[in-house]
């Protein structure tokens, strides 16, 4: 299990986040990325930071809450 899909995405000032039931979408002075949301994976924004979960204990939920954790955090 990765290190990484467990911590938190912290925010910056002047970012929007918007959480769909279908997609993720990142605003700031940069542009807009969207990222198609999975039901695998739960995601929740509270304090600034975005925090990804799996939805249950597979392998495949804990890929991708690792796979978009990295997403977000890298753009």
């Amino acid at each position: 299990m990765s290190r990484v899909g467990k911590m938190p995405v912290t925010v910056p000032q002047g970012v929007d986040v918007s959480i769909k039931a279908d997609q993720i979408s990142v605003k700031g002075t940069g542009g807009t990325l969207s990222v198609a949301a999975s039901a695998l994976v739960t995601v929740k924004q509270d304090a600034g930071k975005l925090t990804f979960a799996p939805a249950n204990e597979s392998r495949e939920a804990n890929a991708m809450r690792d796979r978009k954790s990295t997403r977000l955090n890298s753009s």
